[in-house]
């Protein structure tokens, strides 16, 4: 019988240390068990490893669902879900282009079901608001054409954010002035 540990969670530290005893094969069959027991762990390998046409598509599924919910299922709203998807492609790959296009994506969708279903929410509008600024100090590290893409698909968002009314198309336009005007 395996005695129990004094600490009340295991860490990284503790897996690592249990791993180190592991085979290649025994590596592989893990890797497989965690590949098979949870949809999101298939995700993550087939974005680190670049398999399939398109490694953001069920990022972006995932924040087109959190952010464009299906009203009439009934289907909730969440900005956490939607960032959740965005930070989950963080820690697969990481690649700043991806990251930039999912977090375009976010604002466009975003803005879309706004302005599709009168969405008035504040919460959700001040959620769009930050992210549109993140995306645009991101944008700065990356080269100058795809920093233009970028920022032209961001200036429609903003131009469709002045429907909402709450000071949401005067925050983004403050914010593409400010952070355009660095960038060149």
């Amino acid at each position: 019988m395996t005695r129990r540990q004094s600490k009340s969670q295991p860490t990284w530290t503790d897996i690592k240390a249990k791993l180190a005893d592991f085979d290649r094969a025994a590596l592989l069959g893990l890797i497989q068990s965690l590949y098979t027991a949870h949809k999101d762990n298939q995700t993550f390998l087939h974005a680190r490893f670049g398999l399939g046409e398109d490694v953001l598509e069920p990022y972006k599924k995932s924040i087109d669902r959190w952010l464009w919910p299906d009203l009439f299922r009934k289907q909730d709203i969440s900005v956490s879900q939607a960032k959740r998807a965005i930070s989950d492609y963080k820690k697969a790959v990481g690649d700043p282009e991806g990251l930039a296009e999912l977090m375009v994506f976010y604002c466009e969708r975003a803005a879309g079901f706004c302005s599709d279903v009168c969405n008035d929410d504040e919460g959700y509008f001040d959620a769009l608001v930050r992210m549109f600024e993140q995306t645009l100090k991101f944008a700065n590290a990356l080269s100058v054409d795809r920093r233009h893409d970028l920022v032209a698909r961001l200036d429609r968002v903003r131009t469709i954010s002045h429907e909402f009314g709450y000071g949401v198309g005067d925050d983004m336009d403050f914010l593409l002035s400010k952070y355009t005007r660095r960038c060149g």
